[in-house]
């Protein structure tokens, strides 16, 4: 992994926690453990490959809660959540409710390993997806609006001609604009562009303006 991951326990047992620490070292993993829920939240998450295990059954609150309150603030790692009492209702809840795994303690240290593994590379994938499309947006800010309708235009398909004609310019100044874009965006292609488009967001922002104007036609 090219950063050094980060492995969460957030259980009210104390003996749950010093197993899991000792089981986690000897596989070379940094564990940080709470006993509380809202120690665990009050932590700085930095971006590395991390993932959660988490309690069902703590003793202030409930996993699925802590879930929650970080899908809110924007986290999105992997949680394992352990229970001493699961039931298949309860597993169910935690899949569907986005969690990784859902184990029952006592569990087998191998398995335990093995899961927690998994979603470490599953979080760098994720880590390396969100990092460029970060990226891909503060360059997407760099572009001037004239130039962010021009991308608008270039990512459907439409020559310069077509995109001067469009928006009512030259077919010389559509070539400045589309060579400041490449260039500003860090494209090498065409395709690459349009990948860069749909990372920015803005044809979300655009489509949702369209449906708005169609719900709310003007008089």
């Amino acid at each position: 992994m090219s950063a050094t991951p980060m492995v969460y326990v957030v259980d009210d047992e104390s003996a749950i926690r010093t197993s899991l620490t000792r089981l986690l070292s000897s596989a070379d993993l940094r564990t940080h453990c709470f006993a509380t829920a809202q120690e665990f939240l009050e932590q700085a998450f930095i971006q590395q490959p991390t993932c959660l295990l988490l309690d069902v059954n703590l003793a202030a609150t409930n996993g699925f809660d802590v879930q929650q309150e970080l899908l809110r603030r924007g986290h999105h790692f992997p949680i394992i959540f352990m229970t001493g009492f699961g039931t298949i209702p309860m597993s169910v809840k935690a899949i569907k409710a986005g969690a990784h795994e859902f184990l029952t303690k006592p569990f087998e240290p191998d398995q335990l390993l093995e899961v927690v593994r998994q979603a470490l590379e599953h979080d760098e994938r994720g880590l390396a997806e969100r990092v460029e499309v970060e990226s891909t947006q503060r360059r997407f800010e760099t572009l001037t609006p004239r130039e962010r309708e021009v991308m608008a235009q270039l990512v459907t398909g439409k020559m310069n001609k077509q995109i001067a004609h469009e928006l009512g310019t030259s077919e010389i100044t559509a070539k400045v604009h589309k060579r400041h874009i490449m260039t500003k965006m860090n494209a090498r292609t065409l395709i690459e562009l349009v990948k860069m488009w749909e990372q920015s967001g803005v044809h979300e922002l655009n489509k949702n303006s369209t449906i708005i104007q169609r719900v709310n036609p003007r008089p």
